[in-house]
């Protein structure tokens, strides 16, 4: 479908993908047997196959697409460090104590990240950026500035109000009603730090086996045999790190994990001084709208990159791209006359309670579920995960123990998220 908006080299795949394609991992044959197996070769599977790995555990990391082919290469770039519920929230679940403990650890992901990516040298554009959180209501404006103002003991961050007559200084757009920036936050080029991992992995001893899709799982008396496209493989553990992706082989993660459609859209190169004036800081943008858009600018400063959950069940992104569109132009509608060069989409995974999870059920390890902030805890508790299977206490993680939640009568597939998303589009229009 070829609307007249799109660009004469119009694509639909994810913008990352034209400077980095999929990592190239040879055409190994599936081994007979392993000490770790890792189903999924996302952030999780490799950073967790990077522990394995060094540790001289024999690893293989399999995914049923071409490394990476998920949401590790189909996201926005945008990394935060934060988890969904607030502390509030949290504190009646689970208590003050455990509440501070979890927030606490989602923000020392963030650290932990950049630490990684400097240390081991990883290529990415990765830098702190900071992300302006915008009101679309005055009303959301005003919890803005009561949650920055108030802030739990010990859980401070540094965080600047902007009003709605400031807000030129950060984004070129009536739509808002002034916001919040947190320096702390970061952006990478997700498909290139993703590369880098692969890299790493292989160097270390991994084996990233592509295109080799997991078919049945039996438990034996030493461990795992595991039935694939392109054989059978005994591991002595199994690690299942496919997160939106989660299948039928895994149906007791897939009763836990909630895929949600996230669609994106690049545009066509801007003149460097019109995109300096859509959004004078190299920024990532959020909004306080239950069904969230997110964007930024490329790294090369010149691309708007735009996200948003504008559908339900659709998975071909074409169909989808007016309805975002109309997103982007309802915050910029100066960018009328350009004209969209990429679109795609992919499957964030959500849980019931909004909290990431790893933790081992019937003997199968995993992590998973990472609600919106992948890159960050999914890179985290990846390691974490790889830790936890040599028995290292650095392993330890306060995201093992809230108990990860399932409903009655889901089995993977959300019937019920129609109904959802128009509430939470009803809340969003109420604020």
């Amino acid at each position: 479908m070829n609307y007249p908006f799109n660009s004469k080299d119009f694509k639909t795949q994810p913008y990352w993908w034209d400077q980095t394609p999929a990592a190239e991992t040879g055409d190994s044959a599936l081994p007979a047997k392993t000490d770790v197996l890792v189903i999924g070769s996302g952030y999780t599977g490799l950073h967790c196959a990077l522990q394995t790995a060094a540790a001289d555990r024999s690893t293989v990391v399999i995914d049923a697409e071409a490394a990476g082919w998920g949401c590790s290469t189909r996201n926005g770039g945008q990394i935060s460090g934060e988890i969904k519920p607030g502390y509030e929230e949290l504190s009646r679940r689970y208590g003050s104590a455990k509440a501070f403990a979890l927030i606490k650890e989602a923000r020392n992901a963030l650290d932990w990240l950049g630490g990684f990516v400097k240390d081991q040298g990883i290529d990415c554009d990765y830098q702190q950026c900071g992300r302006f959180t915008a009101a679309h209501s005055p009303r959301q404006f005003r919890r803005l500035v009561a949650g920055a103002q108030q802030q739990p003991a010990g859980l401070e961050q540094d965080l600047r109000v902007v009003t709605a007559q400031d807000q030129a200084n950060e984004i070129d757009s009536a739509y808002y009603h002034g916001g919040v920036v947190n320096e702390r936050h970061c952006s990478l080029d997700p498909a290139k730090y993703h590369a880098g991992l692969v890299r790493l992995a292989m160097q270390n001893g991994a084996q990233v086996i592509t295109r080799c899709e997991a078919t049945a799982i039996e438990r034996v008396k030493d461990g795992f045999k595991v039935s694939t496209s392109r054989g059978t493989i005994h591991a002595r553990d199994l690690v299942v790190a496919t997160n939106g992706y989660t299948g039928t082989v895994t149906p007791w993660q897939r009763r836990r994990v909630i895929p949600i459609g996230s669609y994106m859209l690049a545009t066509e190169p801007m003149d460097l001084a019109r995109a300096n004036q859509l959004m004078p800081r190299q920024r990532v943008f959020s909004d306080t709208r239950k069904v969230v858009v997110y964007f930024r600018r490329s790294p090369d400063g010149r691309s708007l990159l735009f996200g948003g959950r504008v559908s339900v069940f659709e998975s071909d992104p074409v169909k989808s791209l007016p309805a975002l569109r109309r997103e982007m132009l309802r915050i910029f509608p100066q960018l009328e006359d350009v004209r969209i060069s990429h679109t795609w989409m992919g499957f964030v995974g959500y849980t019931f309670d909004y909290l990431p999870h790893l933790g081992v059920a019937d003997g199968v390890h995993y992590a998973m579920g990472y609600c919106g902030s992948g890159i960050c805890l999914a890179s985290y508790l990846g390691n974490r995960l790889g830790l936890q299977l040599l028995g290292r206490e650095e392993g330890n993680c306060v995201f093992s123990e809230p108990e990860f939640q399932t409903r009655p009568l889901y089995n993977g597939k959300p019937w019920f998220l129609g109904a959802s998303v128009k509430y939470y589009q009803l809340l969003d229009r109420l604020s």
